[in-house]
């Protein structure tokens, strides 16, 4: 059960996220630490706001990185959808449509987190078992796109 939001009125959640990558050293990329869980910074939709605007927004106001210092592979998104419930709402199941992107940053920045307890950068070496939910299928994802862009 996720935490409290406010209720859609169309029975949909949507949210967007950024997989960051740096090659500075070598490859690697950005997780977010919840209590319980790794995850990419990412967050819920606002009104009249796209799945691109929102991966921007949330990934600057959970780390700190500005939009500007993110090159977003164009080439590159990967969409998800599962049920999801909140505290607020009783039994009530949601379909929560999640879309994330492929950011690379030409180095590692100072993080600022606002959100999450700690932050860590991990060695692109897959396969990976982080969360066999929704960041395994993303990573998997992401090494299929970069095997075929070479």
């Amino acid at each position: 059960m996720e935490d409290v939001m406010q209720v859609p009125t169309d029975g949909s959640v949507r949210a967007a996220g950024i997989l960051l990558m740096t090659q500075d050293p070598a490859p690697e990329f950005l997780l977010m630490r919840h209590p319980q869980r790794w995850d990419l910074p990412k967050g819920h939709c606002e009104a009249n706001e796209s799945f691109r605007e929102t991966a921007l927004r949330e990934t600057e106001e959970e780390t700190g990185i500005a939009a500007a210092e993110i090159q977003l592979d164009e080439a590159f998104c990967f969409e998800i959808r599962y049920p999801v419930s909140y505290k607020n709402t009783g039994d009530q199941i949601f379909e929560k449509t999640v879309q994330y992107f492929l950011g690379y940053l030409s180095k590692k920045p100072l993080l600022v987190l606002t959100e999450h307890e700690s932050a860590q950068w991990f060695a692109w070496a897959p396969p990976h078992c982080i969360q066999s939910q929704t960041i395994d299928p993303l990573l998997a994802a992401v090494q299929s796109h970069l095997d075929c862009v070479g």
